[in-house]
């Protein structure tokens, strides 16, 4: 949010908030700004939907910082979820099927979505029921640490499934 500070305040009359939080009462814009200037402070509108608006005398620099700090708080425990994806095949072989789970286990336990994907190429398409129980039994190896988010659907040539990470236990 932009404020508006001292010149940039163009209001007749604002209500007025002191540096400690009390109320000052609704007063003349200019004699506001010559109370900021005597104490050394800056005049901030802070509410200018308000009738009058709502002003406040305080060192609009501290304040900035302490926001940006208050922000990059925020920030530092925000937890982005990533999209990883693995491809399967329907005539994959027993250990390149666990190779790929073991994987899809790992992203769910760092908290990632997993998109599991099979491409059917050719006469594939015939046996589009291998590819769907493929998907199936990868769901069910990686039950104890995911949720189906979206069951095997197939779109065009590609069959895909969303995997989400299960919330973590409550005590």
């Amino acid at each position: 949010m932009v404020h508006q500070i001292n010149d940039e305040v163009r209001d007749k009359e604002i209500r007025l908030i002191d540096s400690d939080g009390s109320q000052l009462g609704i007063v003349e814009t200019k004699n506001a700004l010559a109370m900021a200037v005597e104490r050394d402070l800056d005049l901030v509108k802070i509410a200018p939907g308000a009738m009058p608006p709502v002003c406040k005398l305080m060192d609009y620099g501290k304040f900035r910082f302490e926001q940006s700090k208050k922000e990059k708080e925020a920030k530092k425990h925000q937890h982005v979820i990533e999209l990883k994806e693995i491809r399967l095949s329907p005539s994959i072989d027993v250990h390149d099927f666990n190779f790929k789970k073991n994987h899809a286990k790992k992203f769910l336990e760092d908290g990632h979505k997993v998109k599991v994907s099979i491409r059917f190429r050719g006469r594939e398409m015939a046996h589009t029921s291998i590819g769907q129980s493929q998907m199936k039994k990868f769901a069910e190896e990686l039950a104890d640490v995911c949720n189906v988010e979206r069951p095997p659907k197939l779109d065009g040539r590609n069959m895909l499934m969303f995997l989400a990470p299960k919330p973590p236990a409550k005590k």
